[in-house]
């Protein structure tokens, strides 16, 4: 960045002297400037030097604005296969144990927030599952459950609600004909996702609650090990959408039958539900219900644990995404800025892929406090 300073401070004309005095700096500060043995650690500094030299901010940072990994073509691809309804035939449908392997991959993609690479993989897998299923009812129904059940979860991701809700529903058809509590509710966990990015908390609740009962209660030890992982899962989903509807008495007892599984059934922090994914929505719930203080306090402690680093990548950007707007909406912009760029280390698409970061990162780029480093991310996205 010095360097640049010094190339455009020589084709603006200007001595060291001249940029000096025009930035109310010395003359000393600007040769160390150019030299890098000064950063420009604040935002109002890098600002400041743009702004004197007449050229864009990530100009002097070395980068030009451009688009995120676009996602568009993979979008319409999984629209244009929900939209089939009648699969030609085939003489050699997928062998169910290929369908197996090829969902494992793309659900590992997902695990690591490649959304861009998983939406053009999920097109032909969703049309090999039911070719797979047509040939053998009732042996893939599950496969199908979790084919449409990661079809929504990363439509979520890429702001598709809407058909994302199609997709769940289409997997809590599946689920419910086979009259499979546990598949029942792994449909339901995508299901009351899609409906809560759309607003429509008490559908969302209602879904996890009826989902939660069908497994059934675990204090009477109903059902195996993964049933009640399913459950606190469920529960975790119960306890998001009643905070969104500001009833914390439900979100809160939700979470504390959450905490009991996860410490019954000795869960770490490697899975889908743990006692670190617990600590995570509890810091949510916090936060949408307007507790910001024990929610950061909580926050801290989190991140400081062993387990917090067991949890997927995904999950933990997304989480560190929704910190950085909690920190955001009570003005911290410094660390909000420092936990947009730990989100993007933790999985790069999560922060690049999903077009509502970009508002995010643009609110927190405007502000004096917001790390320097967020100057590269924010001209990345085109947000600067």
């Amino acid at each position: 960045m010095g360097r640049r300073v010094a190339q455009w401070r020589v084709r603006r004309n200007m001595t060291q002297q001249q940029f000096a005095d025009r930035l109310g700096k010395s003359k000393s500060w600007v040769d160390k400037v150019e030299r890098g043995v000064r950063r420009l650690e604040r935002v109002s500094n890098l600002r400041e030097v743009a702004e004197t030299l007449r050229i864009d901010v990530e100009v002097l940072l070395g980068a030009r604005p451009t688009r995120p990994t676009p996602v568009v073509a993979g979008v319409d691809g999984i629209r244009t296969a929900l939209a089939r309804y009648h699969l030609p035939g085939t003489d050699r449908p997928p062998l169910a144990e290929e369908v197996v392997t090829r969902l494992a991959h793309a659900e590992q993609s997902y695990r690591h927030a490649r959304y861009a690479a998983l939406l053009m993989l999920l097109p032909d897998l969703l049309d090999d599952v039911r070719e797979a299923r047509a040939a053998h009812p009732g042996t893939t129904d599950g496969l199908l459950v979790s084919v449409y059940a990661l079809i929504a979860l990363v439509l979520i991701k890429v702001d598709q609600g809407e058909l994302a809700w199609l997709a769940a529903d289409r997997g809590m058809s599946v689920a419910l004909a086979t009259h499979d509590p546990q598949l029942a509710g792994t449909a339901t966990v995508p299901l009351s996702q899609a409906l809560r990015s759309r607003g429509r908390r008490r559908s969302a609740l209602d879904a996890a609650v009826a989902a939660a009962d069908r497994i059934g209660a675990h204090e009477f030890g109903v059902g195996s090990s993964a049933n009640v992982a399913l459950r606190g899962t469920l529960l975790l989903q119960v306890a998001l959408a009643a905070a969104g509807g500001r009833d914390e008495r439900l979100a809160h007892q939700s979470l504390d039958q959450a905490e009991t599984i996860s410490r019954d059934i000795g869960t770490d922090g490697g899975g889908s539900f743990s006692r670190a994914a617990v600590e995570a929505a509890r810091v949510i719930v916090e936060v949408a219900l307007g507790d910001s203080p024990t929610a950061m306090a909580r926050h801290e402690r989190l991140v400081a644990g062993d387990e917090w680093r067991w949890l997927p990548h995904e999950h933990r950007a997304a989480y560190l995404l929704d910190v950085a707007r909690a920190y955001a909406r009570v003005g911290d912009m410094l660390r909000a800025g420092r936990t947009l760029l730990d989100a993007e280390r933790t999985a790069h698409g999560e922060v690049h892929d999903r077009p509502v970061v970009r508002k995010l990162v643009a609110v927190v780029w405007r502000s004096a406090d917001a790390p320097v480093g967020l100057g590269q991310l924010a001209a990345t996205l085109g947000a600067a």
